[in-house]
């Protein structure tokens, strides 16, 4: 199986990913990094790692789902069974996730549906939260709302700040996305309307 992995920052889950196929943890092969900025390290991690890179500015393109047609031409020309976000900061299309329905993996860190969008380590030390997460789950049309895969729980410790509580929830989104993607190749994943069975 091909797996396209889409990116805009440093990429330290791109590099968990990479590091899961080349240990043989994941029987599949990521075939593409695509990110919509070029000067994103995790394009770095791709190249060290001999894996194709396609860059996109989303400079020029007139919406979203114009953009989104382009990226999906080349999900399409490289075969791509499984698109997993890894610090991909835009909004995908309903097209997109239409054409990719249930085969798009984002990872939250917070345990969804609580503390949403883009501080959910920010809003669960500033909400007083005793608790937080990891997520991982299919995307659909909804900002951070498709069906969950696996979650885990972090503890939030009264002297965390947002950059220790970070670090923990990095270190866990290591091992779990890795994880959700391995139980996609094998074909364990049953989807029943909003639930996700994992099969033995």
């Amino acid at each position: 199986m091909n797996i396209a992995v889409l990116v805009s920052g440093n990429g330290s889950n791109l590099q968990a990913i990479i590091d899961a196929v080349s240990q043989g943890k994941i029987h599949a092969k990521i075939a593409l990094v695509i990110s919509d900025n070029d000067s994103a390290y995790a394009l770095t991690r791709a190249k060290k790692a001999n894996i194709e890179t396609f860059v996109l500015s989303p400079n020029g393109f007139k919406s979203r789902e114009d953009y989104d047609k382009e990226i999906i031409k080349e999900l399409k020309k490289t075969n791509i069974d499984l698109v997993v976000l890894a610090g991909f900061m835009r909004l995908l299309s309903s097209n997109f996730v239409k054409t990719y329905e249930n085969k798009i993996m984002n990872i939250h860190p917070a345990l969804l549906p609580s503390f949403k969008g883009t501080h959910g380590i920010k809003d669960a030390i500033e909400h007083g939260a005793k608790v937080t997460g990891v997520t991982v789950h299919f995307v659909d049309d909804k900002l951070d709302n498709g069906p969950v895969i696996i979650q885990d729980v972090v503890k939030v410790d009264e002297k965390d700040t947002i950059d220790s509580l970070e670090e923990k929830i990095h270190k866990l989104e290591h091992k779990m996305y890795p994880e959700a993607i391995r139980l996609f190749i094998e074909g364990k994943l049953k989807i029943e309307g909003r639930k996700i069975k994992i099969l033995k």
